[in-house]
Parts: structure tokens; C-alpha cells; sequence
């Protein structure tokens, strides 16, 4: 049998992912994500992650691809400071680079733009892809929190304000 004059390309397909809102049936997807991004050292534990679940007050979405969570975003409103908060916010390493972030990112906000007029968030000064993703999206750094994380490093306050 003859071999063909051509091969045809292989076609390839970058899956969609969806946002959702998470909820406590998460935890675990949300637990092995937190210490993929973040490690044991700066990841929440089961117990505050429980906690941010089943908080009704929160936004909470999750990013899930083929039904894999990939990615996780918490915020709260702080009645203190009149300002919505990005607890956390992280995306399995090896789907970053996709736009999942940043889609996150913008469910959370316009959850908290209903209530508030200012999110704020705090990344480590080392976070350079983190900072950049904040910076292109609207945030602004305002203060730094000196010996913030647990190694001592730095954590910047960055904030959006509702235009």
C-alpha cells in the first residue's frame, strides 16, 4: 500500500475552562490547590479553607477544566476598611498562562464591586508574574506590610478602585 503524498496536521485543541462559584464540596480540590501554588508554608490549612467555604458572606469561584478544579479565587467584604478583599487566589502551575487567573480574578471583583468601591489584594514582592497579572488589570501597589509572610519576606497592598 502506497504511503499518502501528505500527513495531515495534527489538530489541536486548548480545552475551555469554566468559572464557577465554589462550595465546601471543594475543599479538597481547593486544599491540593493551595499547596500546588503555594506550599505548606504559605497555603491555607483545611481548617481556614473550611471556614472561607462555608462563610455565605465570600465570593468564592472556582476554575474547572474537564471537570478538574485548576483554579480557586476567595474574597470578603471588610467592614472596616469599606474595601473588598482577594484572599486568595491561585491556578495549578501547569494550567498557568491561560487566562484562568485573570478570569478568576475578574469574577471576584465584580462580585465585590456590587458592595464595595475598592478591592485590595497583598502578593509577595517576589510574585512577579502575580504583580504584572494586578498591574495590567487595574491594581495599583498603596502600602507594604514589612515581614509579612512567614519567611519574612515582604507583602505589597495593591487596590483597584471602581472607576
Amino acid at each position: 500500500m502506497a504511503q499518502p503524498a501528505f500527513r495531515a496536521a495534527k489538530t489541536i485543541r486548548q480545552a475551555s475552562y469554566a468559572i464557577q462559584p465554589a462550595h465546601i464540596f471543594d475543599i479538597w480540590g481547593v486544599f491540593k490547590l493551595e499547596r500546588a501554588c503555594f506550599g505548606v508554608e504559605d497555603g491555607y490549612g483545611l481548617d481556614t479553607l473550611f471556614t472561607l467555604l462555608l462563610t455565605p458572606s465570600n465570593t468564592l469561584f472556582k476554575a474547572t477544566l474537564n471537570r478538574k478544579l485548576v483554579g480557586f479565587v476567595a474574597g470578603e467584604f471588610e467592614y472596616s476598611q469599606q474595601a473588598g478583599w482577594i484572599i486568595t487566589i491561585g491556578v495549578l502551575p501547569d494550567y498557568a498562562g491561560r487566562g484562568i487567573g485573570a478570569a478568576l480574578l475578574d469574577a471576584a471583583e465584580q462580585k465585590l464591586f456590587e458592595q464595595v468601591s475598592r478591592v485590595k489584594l497583598t502578593v509577595r514582592r517576589s510574585n512577579e508574574r502575580a504583580i504584572n497579572l494586578y498591574s495590567r488589570t487595574g491594581y495599583r501597589w498603596v502600602t507594604t506590610y514589612q515581614h509579612y509572610y512567614r519567611d519574612g519576606e515582604d507583602g505589597l497592598v495593591m487596590e483597584k478602585t471602581l472607576l
